[in-house]
């Protein structure tokens, strides 16, 4: 059979308890890691446009890591920096200005992995 005749079947997710996939909402539990694209290339050159990140939200942050804050304004890809207690996000292209995070900030995950179209992209944090 031909590629594009072929059938792939498929099967609803089912957790311990029985309940499918669909039953329990369809999303992720908080704690869970989740995957992003990069957009843009505010992270550049560690990070480029097209790359995939994985985000773990219940790793602790520290200063240096790779982080997704969520403000009002919405979520923001940068590596955290912390200086004499003031916490900052500073992108990697100079192109683009650091900020400091407010206090209606709040740190939803810790970029653990990156991947990109090629092997040799693949790195771990």
């Amino acid at each position: 059979m031909n590629r594009a005749g072929r059938i792939i079947p498929l099967q609803p997710a089912v957790n311990e308890s029985g309940a499918g996939f669909a039953d329990t909402g369809g999303v992720c539990a908080e704690a869970e890691p989740f995957a992003l694209m990069v957009r843009g290339n505010s992270m550049e050159p560690e990070f480029c446009d097209g790359h995939i990140i994985m985000i773990d939200p219940g790793m602790s942050p520290s200063d240096g890591s790779y982080i997704i804050a969520e403000s009002e304004d919405g979520h923001i890809f940068r590596q955290l920096r912390i200086i004499d207690g003031r916490k900052y996000l500073v992108p990697l292209n100079e192109l683009y200005p650091t900020q400091e995070l407010g206090r209606d900030s709040t740190i939803s995950g810790v970029i653990t992995q990156r991947c990109g179209r090629r092997r040799q992209e693949r790195k771990y944090y």
